[in-house]
């Protein structure tokens, strides 16, 4: 069942709706259960929610996944410029330049205001071995921030379509002298529709830009020992519906393998 509270989000001083989803039988049991934090939570489990009139069908998901756990969508805000600002750790150029980063904010919020609440007001497995965290483009971005400045409270990270280009020299800075721990496991995925400068796309990805940034993310975190799965969508964009394909492949290796 899902679940719609407001929060408060103190960095913009306004509330964020929550879309929290309990398993069917959670007032029938005294479980407690892992739990997995998503950003753009509006776009998870309804068409009726997501921004563009279609969601990542979590609901029809999690109803016939064989693991019970407690989903935390955490919905952006939608103002001019807010999303971008909020799920953006490192400062842009170009286009970008004017939006204040507030993504570390962004975490501190989760893990200090949030996070506490989640398992104080539901019952939860708190520790980071059952902690999760996921999203797509620049919520993937802040996946793989969270996974890497935020290892000690999340143990797994679903990126999905990061938007990791424009800020590779700091995040790669970043990953070299933060730690990871070994049992990390870290999924990155891209469709070739919106990989950057690939010729066939309709073909598996090894040479695009998209590629080479995912393998260095990749590489880094191999190299503390965390598992990996880079996973090219070939003919996948960057949308709501080829994401939902995705769900099963990185539930199913953060959680079942």
């Amino acid at each position: 069942m899902r679940i719609k509270r407001d929060f408060y989000f103190k960095t913009e001083d306004k509330p964020r709706m929550l879309h929290i989803w309990l398993p069917d039988d959670y007032e029938e049991n005294n479980e407690c259960y892992p739990v997995m934090y998503f950003f753009d939570g509006h776009n998870l489990f309804y068409n009726e929610d997501a921004t563009y009139g279609k969601s990542w069908g979590m609901k029809e998901f999690l109803e016939q996944w064989a693991k019970k756990m407690i989903i935390v969508g955490i919905e952006c805000g939608h103002g001019p410029d807010e999303r971008l600002s909020e799920y953006m750790p490192y400062p842009s150029v170009g286009r970008f330049s004017h939006i204040e980063p507030t993504g570390d904010a962004t975490m501190q919020w989760i893990i200090e205001d949030l996070k506490p609440i989640i398992d104080k007001d539901y019952r939860t497995v708190p520790f980071r071995e059952c902690t999760a965290i996921g999203g797509s483009s620049m919520g993937g971005l802040m996946a793989v921030y969270a996974a890497v400045h935020y290892n000690q409270w999340f143990s797994k990270a679903a990126c999905v379509s990061s938007s990791i280009g424009f800020c590779m020299e700091p995040l790669m800075k970043d990953m070299k002298v933060q730690e990871m721990s070994a049992d990390t496991r870290l999924y990155l995925s891209w469709g070739t529709r919106e990989a950057h400068n690939i010729k066939d796309k309709g073909k598996m990805d090894t040479n695009s830009d998209t590629y080479h940034w995912n393998k260095q993310v990749a590489e880094q975190a191999e190299s503390c020992g965390a598992t990996v799965l880079m996973d090219c969508q070939v003919g996948g964009g960057h949308c709501e519906a080829d994401w939902e394909k995705l769900v099963p492949t990185f539930m199913n290796f953060l959680w079942m393998e």
